[in-house]
Parts: C-alpha cells; sequence; structure tokens
C-alpha cells in the first residue's frame, strides 16, 4: 500500500469534469486577471465565511501583509504571534515593518494561549490603569493575530476580551481553518479581518498559489483592495502607492468548483479523525483534542511522539508506503531567522516541547477506514517491537 501524505490527484478525479469545464470557460473567455470568475468567487467565499466582503490576493502570506497595511499597522507596532506557525504567520508582520512578539501555546490545541497573551501585555503595561492612548512604551502593541493552526479554533473569546481591554486589532489568521467554526461563529468572521490562503494543499485549494481577505468591515475591504492593486480602485488613479497581488481568474474559477464540495469534503476530514483516534487508542500516540464548542476542520491530523522515537517511527513507516510529515519542526522563536530576537528555547516551554514531538499522519478527505486502519496498525507494529 502506497498513502500520500495528500492525493491532491484523487480529489481532481473526483471532479475533473467540473474542474477542466471552469477552466476552459476562463480560457474561452480570455478573463485571466479580474473579472466575473473572481467576483463570482468573492461572492461565494463571502457567504461561506458569513461576512459581508472577500477580497481574492496572490497568496495567502499577502492577505496577511495586506491586513496589517489596511490596519495601519507598521513601524513602531508591535504584533503578537504564536510561537507555533508556518513563518508566514510572523515573516508578514516583519514585512509591514512591525515587530514580532511571540507567544507560547496551548500544548493540548497548539495554538495561541490567551493567559500568555495576557502574560506579556500585563509585562507591558502593568494592571493597565491608564487609558491605552497613555502607554508608557517606545513600542505600541497594536494587534494580535490568532493562528487556527490544523484546522483546530484558536479560544477567540478570551483573546478578543484582551483585544477590546488593550486596544488591540485581530487579525485571524485562517490558512488551514476554512469552513471551521467557533461556538458557531465561522472562523473569518469573528476578528477585525481575516486571512486565507488557497495553497493547493488547503481544505480550499487552488491549483497555484492565491489567497483572500475577507472582512466586514466596508472601508477595510476597500483598503485592502487598493492596497493589493497597486493603490488604485480606477485604472490610473493611483490614491496610495500599493503591491500587486490579484487573484487571478483560472484560480477563481477552480476554486468556485471546490467551494461547493467544500462542507462534504469537511464531513469526511472530520470522520477520517474520528476513525483515526478510534483506531489509535491507546496505541502509544496523543491524539488531536478538539475543544468544546467548536468544530475542526483537520488540515492536519497531528499526533504526539513522546520518548524520542519520533524519527524512529517516520523511518518505520515510509518503507510501508505510509508518508507523514511535522509542522512544524522548529518553532517559530528558535528559527534561525529571529536569532535577533535573543530567544531561549526555555522563553517558549510549550511551543519548544511541541515542535520535538508532533508528528502529521496522512489526512485528506478521500482517505479511507481501510488506509487508516493500515496506518495504526503499522504505528502499533512499531510500539510493540520498537526499533
Amino acid at each position: 500500500m502506497n498513502i500520500q501524505f495528500v492525493d491532491l490527484k484523487a480529489q481532481y478525479e473526483s471532479i475533473k469534469d467540473e474542474i477542466d469545464s471552469a477552466i476552459s470557460e476562463v480560457i474561452s473567455k480570455s478573463a485571466f486577471i479580474g473579472g466575473a470568475f473572481v467576483e463570482s468567487f468573492e461572492k461565494a467565499f463571502a457567504s461561506f465565511c458569513n461576512v459581508k466582503h472577500c477580497v481574492g490576493l496572490g497568496n495567502g502570506t499577502d492577505a496577511l501583509f495586506i491586513a496589517l497595511k489596511g490596519l495601519g499597522i507598521g513601524q513602531g507596532d508591535e504584533v503578537f504571534v504564536p510561537a507555533n506557525s508556518f513563518i508566514a504567520t510572523s515573516e508578514a508582520v516583519t514585512m509591514a515593518g512591525a515587530k514580532v512578539v511571540f507567544v507560547d501555546i496551548n500544548p493540548k490545541t497548539y495554538n495561541m494561549d490567551p493567559n500568555k497573551l495576557e502574560d506579556c501585555l500585563k509585562k507591558r503595561f502593568g494592571a493597565l490603569t491608564a487609558a491605552p492612548q497613555h502607554r508608557s512604551t517606545s513600542l505600541r502593541p497594536r494587534a494580535v493575530i490568532p493562528v487556527h493552526l490544523y484546522g483546530q479554533p484558536a479560544d477567540m473569546d478570551p483573546i478578543l476580551d484582551l483585544a477590546r481591554k488593550y486596544d488591540l486589532k485581530v487579525i485571524e489568521d485562517a490558512a488551514q481553518a476554512h469552513g471551521a467554526l467557533y461556538k458557531d461563529r465561522h472562523i473569518g468572521s469573528i476578528g477585525d479581518i481575516a486571512c486565507f490562503s488557497f495553497y493547493p494543499g488547503k481544505n480550499l485549494g487552488a491549483y497555484g498559489d492565491g489567497g483572500a481577505i475577507v472582512t466586514n468591515n466596508a472601508e477595510l475591504a476597500l483598503k485592502a483592495r487598493m492596497i493589493a492593486n497597486h493603490g488604485r480602485i480606477a485604472k490610473y488613479d493611483h490614491e496610495i502607492e500599493g503591491v500587486n497581488s490579484r487573484l487571478d481568474g483560472l484560480q477563481a474559477a477552480i476554486l468556485t468548483v471546490k467551494l461547493k464540495h467544500l462542507t462534504e469534503w469537511t464531513e469526511k476530514r472530520r470522520k477520517n479523525a474520528y476513525l483515526y483516534n478510534e483506531h489509535l487508542r491507546g496505541s502509544g500516540l496523543v491524539t488531536p483534542t478538539e475543544s468544546e464548542n467548536v468544530k475542526a476542520v483537520y488540515h492536519l491530523y497531528v499526533v504526539r511522539v513522546k520518548n524520542g522515537v519520533r524519527e524512529k517511527i517516520q523511518n518505520y513507516l515510509k518503507p510501508k508506503g505510509i508518508n507523514t510529515g511535522i509542522h512544524y519542526p522548529i518553532a517559530l522563536p528558535n528559527l534561525s531567522a529571529y536569532g535577533y530576537l535573543g530567544h531561549k528555547e526555555s522563553d517558549f516551554p510549550e511551543a519548544t516541547s511541541a515542535s520535538q514531538e508532533i508528528l502529521s499522519l496522512p489526512m485528506f478527505a478521500e482517505l479511507d477506514e481501510g488506509q487508516i486502519g493500515y496506518i495504526a496498525e503499522n504505528i502499533r507494529g512499531f510500539f510493540a517491537n520498537p526499533q
């Protein structure tokens, strides 16, 4: 048996006629940049996220950068980011000219720990006896970016409470959480603005790069659209300097087709996560925890491997046709890229510990119970006879 980590070919085969027809239509109409296909997807995705506005963009990293710029965040500002995420989350902060402040994670969900966020804020402002505009700090804390990592919604209510108390903007990084729910609220509709990636391997993936911003704030949506299109709305009327980051017509048409199937695919992912949990019960792995009152979409199925045998398990599974991954093997503040911040691994104990123990098993909608049983059987085989 050969089980891919993500099987995009299987997904394509299941909707081949629809995809081929959509691509052909875009080409026949030469609707490559902007136009009806992009507008149609933006409208459909805004509705899916239960928000008023969607702006299609070139990729998810651009979405984060443009969201920050649209909120006026840049030089002299601090932005709080979880210590466990892909570098795009923190990279966008630096791109905008602001300073990254890392926050440790909840070891059960791997998302930003609101208690640790509060600790960071208290260190900067004491008990916050003065109004936010009278803060005595050289850097201005301006925003927090909770990441709904692996498709597991971050604990938003306490983060929103802290944002109100400390006058912070909330930017949801929803790159891995298309369709997830937090207390019956759609991920993407909770903060001031939310950012999505449509990288091919995402739950809603294009056939190339793509991204989007969603928000209920009309002014912010217009600002984001201007920034993404060279600072203009009309063709040569550039009100500000912007960048070039546009979702193209081909990707928009492909995403429109896939969006119709996303709810079904999500339920299959959730079923597969449940099957994994059952098959791996008592296996020696720590399986994912889904918090109360959330609906996770399992972009990744991430287990935890104790006793320093993660790489041994990977090496054991690979020749048996089971492909795995690690998301992510180095916590963000421990990367060489952030050496200038002077952090030690002990500054973020939960993120550091997780980075050394987490393992991602194959997860996609087309995965079946026989494959999941095969994976679990071999994991049990490893623990029965550890190498």
